[in-house]
């Protein structure tokens, strides 16, 4: 069983005028990502994880008690979040559908809110990780911010949106800015009809 390397749903230059280059895209998806495909196929060929699915995987192999996670681990989550993060993405204009965002509204007050902080938890996060809005267990909606590949999955949470804060996802465009990095992720990428079909 291999995971393989998902297409990008755009062109790699579909996104440049709106911030994020070809030159990223070329590093981040077909270095970057495909690496953690590889990885993950080699490190579950004649394991118990064999023919599991990347879900399986993610939650079987997360170790809560640990801040260290096993290489499986690590290269599967980082997998998986890639998978979702093209996909949050769009080189199109995007509005943020009514139910979205008046389930947002209600849970944070206002849009702006939210966005000032997620913008905030994925700025303070220390080191690589992801800032992530998630519908958690209560059906509440939250923002959260993890530490490397850890991603919702790991929480039985339901990632909306996810935003890689890994250095390798802004330095070409942004340098170190990553604040910056984050309002154009927010203004000019997401695509707020994908966020709105995951709730």
């Amino acid at each position: 069983m291999a995971f393989e390397l998902p297409d990008l749903p755009y062109a790699h230059d579909a996104l440049a005028s709106k911030g994020m280059s070809a030159e990223t895209l070329e590093y981040h998806h077909d270095k970057h990502h495909n690496a953690y495909a590889t990885k993950t196929t080699d490190l579950v060929k004649g394991s118990a994880w064999e023919g599991k699915s990347i879900d399986e995987i993610v939650k079987g192999t997360f170790d809560a008690s640990s801040v260290t996670q096993s290489g499986l681990f690590d290269n599967a989550s980082q997998y998986w979040n890639h998978c979702q993060f093209w996909e949050m993405m769009s080189p199109g204009d995007s509005k943020m559908p009514g139910e979205l965002e008046k389930a947002i509204t209600e849970s944070f007050g206002s849009t702006d809110k939210f966005m000032d902080e997620f913008k905030a938890k994925g700025a303070g996060q220390f080191g690589s990780g992801w800032v992530w809005l998630v519908k958690d267990t209560d059906g509440s909606l939250k923002v959260t911010n993890t530490a490397n590949g850890i991603n919702p999955l790991c929480y039985n949470q339901t990632a909306l949106l996810g935003c890689d804060v890994w250095e390798h996802a802004y330095y070409i465009d942004h340098r170190n800015a990553r604040p910056a990095y984050l309002d154009n992720f927010l203004n000019e990428l997401v695509n707020w009809e994908n966020v709105a079909s995951r709730m």
